[in-house]
């Protein structure tokens, strides 16, 4: 039997829609127009005619205090650090779920306790002492210091947990009678069934790495090393004298910012789905 359409419902969800892009689009179209007309005439809707020459400058043109640092750069900095965010908690994660579930230790319940209760503690709390540990270990101005001491999730620990006590036990028997070690079982059929759920921790963290501006705030000096979110502050700095800051650009590079969370969340997004919502494993 079919179902009744609801004019209304449909409504609502467009107009929820153009609300939520409306900034988006603003972003876009006021990318395109000269710095000077968006500080003299507001946000534009519509399109100008600098949307070339603006993104092509971004991207190529070298600037910042050292004039050897480019759009480009920024987006491969932020890029890596998201990729290695991501990746990075998605295998501690799991390989600290599966210590927790098949290897049994005394106080793994509190130990996994202890991992979920650093949820209570934001980054802002220890961003200090991580800073001087970096600090000490000459970390500074590098993607490892900006990657690795971050990667610890309480958040994947706890989801990759709650996937691994899901598997059937008579998965674990066949595979001791197969002859099939820790390391096999883990590789050969723990990874495979986990891929969905691998997919819905690494769009989340990915987007968390992607859109980090505090840490690398702290973490790096060194101009090649920044990322888009700082290339964006550091745009809308410039007040010297008479000299507007260059609202183009940094509303490019805030489109150019999107564009990579976006495009992941689309391409796993049936993953992302079935990763967060299937409880049948």
């Amino acid at each position: 039997m079919m179902q009744k359409v609801k004019p209304l419902d449909h409504l609502i969800l467009i107009l929820g829609t153009l609300f939520l892009m409306a900034p988006v689009v603003m972003a876009l179209m006021s990318s395109t127009h000269d710095p000077v007309d968006i500080h003299s005439n507001g946000l534009y809707f519509t399109p100008g005619s600098n949307g070339a020459a603006t993104y092509g400058k971004v991207l190529t043109h070298k600037g910042g205090f050292t004039g050897d640092v480019t759009g480009m750069t920024m987006l491969m900095n932020s890029m890596i650090m998201g990729i290695g965010f991501a990746v990075g908690k998605v295998v501690l994660s799991m390989m600290a779920a599966y210590a927790l579930v098949y290897f049994r230790f005394r106080f793994a319940t509190l130990l996994f306790w202890m991992i979920f209760t650093t949820l209570l503690l934001p980054l802002e709390v220890r961003i200090m002492p991580s800073y001087q540990v970096m600090s000490k270990l000459g970390l500074l101005n590098s993607y490892t210091g900006l990657i690795v001491p971050l990667l610890a999730s309480a958040t994947g620990t706890f989801f990759f947990r709650q996937f691994f006590r899901s598997v059937p036990d008579e998965m674990l028997e066949a595979a001791r009678i197969d002859g099939a070690g820790p390391f096999k079982f883990f590789i050969d059929i723990l990874v495979p069934l986990s891929r969905t759920m691998m997919a819905a921790i690494f769009i989340i963290m990915f987007i968390y790495g992607w859109n980090q501006y505090l840490w690398p705030l702290l973490m790096t000096t060194d101009e090649s090393f920044y990322t888009l979110m700082r290339g964006i502050k550091s745009i809308l700095q410039v007040w010297i004298g008479s000299q507007i800051p260059d609202y183009n650009e940094a509303f490019a590079l805030a489109v150019l910012a999107m564009i990579p969370p976006v495009a992941v969340v689309v391409i796993f997004q049936r993953m992302f789905i079935k990763g967060l919502t299937e409880s049948d494993k």
